[in-house]
């Protein structure tokens, strides 16, 4: 049952992102900074939670990493994918047209501070993270629910940097201003 939540899960995030990835599209890119390492760190993290998650579920190739955990620690996934499909979604509603699946700053882009950036600067790795926890509790296999937790840690500590120079570089004082009263995935408040 946890794995068939897993994929419902994931499929609820594409149909999350598919309106954003089509208005994209049309927003002509004034500055790319999508580097070969980027692409990298995207496709990982595909792997990580999808193709490694279907072949844990298809096959028996990863059973010898099977665990076992409590039927409450997969509730608790339950619960974490939920949170974590809000906030995804919640980032991407509050972005709008400003949201891009690289390093890409589009004409007209706007410095989004309301919504759930008033609290943090990166509420959709916060997401991603969580979702993250999420799939170590629902499936329960060393390869299978750790993978994407490893390639979102890589891709967030190894690109949140550059995002925030890019975004300084666009928005000077403004951007800097909202670093200092904002955390990066946690508010400021809870870690002050």
């Amino acid at each position: 049952m946890f794995k068939i939540i897993y994929f419902t899960g994931l499929v609820i995030m594409s149909i999350i992102r598919a309106p954003f990835s089509r208005q994209t599209k049309t927003n002509q890119i004034v500055d790319s900074r999508k580097t070969t390492l980027e692409i990298f760190l995207l496709s990982l993290m595909s792997v990580g939670m999808l193709v490694i998650p279907l072949i844990y579920v298809f096959t028996p190739l990863l059973s010898f990493a099977d665990y076992q955990l409590p039927s409450w620690a997969g509730w608790i996934g339950v619960v974490v994918s939920f949170v974590a499909l809000w906030l995804f979604w919640r980032s991407h509603s509050d972005l709008g047209r400003n949201w891009s699946p690289t390093l890409e700053l589009r004409k007209g882009h706007q410095l989004i501070t309301s919504g759930v950036y008033k609290y943090v600067r990166h509420p959709m790795y916060a997401a991603s993270l969580m979702w993250g926890v999420a799939q170590v509790l629902l499936l329960h296999n060393w390869i299978a629910g750790w993978s994407p937790l490893l390639s979102l840690m890589l891709m967030y500590f190894l690109r949140v940097s550059r995002e925030e120079q890019m975004m300084l570089d666009q928005f000077g004082e403004e951007y800097q201003s909202y670093m200092n009263r904002t955390g990066r995935i946690i508010p400021r408040r809870f870690w002050k």
